[in-house]
């Protein structure tokens, strides 16, 4: 199992020495070196593609198109190749995912995203769960049964108005104990965590031109958009509108 952080592209050879054989390029264009469309010529069926129907090797391959500042915090964390071989973990998703694929079934859209969720999901976790691996303080976090309780009534309810004292009693813990906790595993103090995910759900919501800034200011916990330019400017040095500007002049591009 590979996973290939993006954007920078990859290449899958039996051998590094091996000269690649075919492109596949964004909006699934496939091509060979000479711009030659592969396309039609390589489908073998519902949804498979290759060079032989009974080739000695088969790949399952999925993608996310991932873009905003929420996802970017667990990207962060991978490296640009991630790999898991069978000896080290073999995971009972992939001979079901192996017979999905295959279909041409009602509702096979949508048994093949979530598998994918779920194959995503067990993969970064025996990743993260190696002796050697560096997981990132919120992710060691969520497994303690207090501090991964608060981050997730935070993660979950951005909107609400948030105290220590009201997580602590959300949490069964002193407000001391709390904080302390909190800070310790998650790297700093619930509030600062707290202020960090609403601007950053922020400048995800801002990314889509029909949010209205009082519309996403209402979504992240701020009373005001006056509010959310105040706390968005003072913690990254321009304003809401600015951000949206530059997104989608990024986007574009």
């Amino acid at each position: 199992m590979a996973i290939a952080r993006g954007p920078d592209p990859y290449t899958v050879a039996d051998d590094p020495a091996t000269a690649p054989q075919a492109w596949i390029l964004p909006g699934e264009v496939c091509r060979t070196a000479d711009g030659h469309d592969l396309a039609e010529a390589m489908a073998l069926g519902v949804r498979t593609w290759g060079n032989s129907p009974d080739g000695p090797a088969t790949m399952l391959i999925g993608s996310y198109l991932l873009d905003g500042e929420i996802s970017g915090r667990l990207l962060d964390a991978l490296p640009p190749l991630l790999a898991l071989d069978g000896g080290v973990w073999d995971c009972p998703l992939m001979p079901w995912l192996g017979e999905e694929i295959v279909k041409d079934e009602p509702g096979q859209e949508a048994v093949l995203d979530r598998l994918l969720d779920l194959l995503l999901i067990s993969v970064l976790r025996a990743w993260f769960s190696r002796p050697e691996a560096r997981a990132p303080g919120w992710y060691r976090a969520l497994g303690d049964p207090v501090v991964g309780r608060a981050l997730r009534l935070l993660q979950n309810n951005p909107a609400h108005p948030w105290t220590v004292a009201g997580l602590a009693a959300e949490t069964g813990v002193s407000r001391a104990a709390l904080a302390r906790r909190f800070t310790a595993l998650v790297g700093e103090p619930p509030m600062a965590y707290l202020t960090g995910w609403r601007l950053a759900l922020a400048a995800d919501l801002l990314r889509d031109p029909e949010h209205t800034l009082a519309a996403v200011a209402r979504r992240v916990g701020y009373g005001s958009a006056f509010a959310l330019s105040a706390a968005f400017k003072r913690e990254r040095g321009l304003s809401p509108q600015a951000h949206r500007a530059s997104a989608l002049s990024a986007h574009r591009h």
